[in-house]
């Protein structure tokens, strides 16, 4: 078993090293898609969720994404890309009453 964690640990910057936030949102679907997007580019990426005490702190709390600080303009940009793209191409449903397009 102590395998299994070490191989996903490898995956996760060491804490110890300098990390750099590059995202953060209130929604954590929306960061872990962030998240992936980055592992899938090869950068290893800390997702983090950030809870207040909502009877202290309304409203604070959500997810950051860190990485290590030369990593940081790489993911930047994959990002911003990543906001860019427009909603169509994003995702692609049909009501399920309706038959896709067919191709001609």
């Amino acid at each position: 078993m102590a395998d299994s964690s070490s191989a996903s640990e490898n995956q996760r910057p060491n804490p110890n090293e300098k990390l750099v936030r590059v995202f953060d949102s209130e929604q954590e679907s929306e960061a872990m898609v962030v998240h992936g997007l980055l592992e899938s580019a090869g950068i290893d990426s800390d997702l983090t969720s950030i809870d207040a005490q909502q009877d202290i702190l309304p409203g604070v709390g959500g997810t950051v994404i860190l990485v290590r600080e030369e990593d940081a303009a790489k993911a930047r940009q994959m990002i911003e890309e990543y906001r860019q793209t427009p909603e169509e191409l994003e995702t692609a449903e049909y009501a399920l009453n309706e038959e896709p397009p067919t191709e001609r």
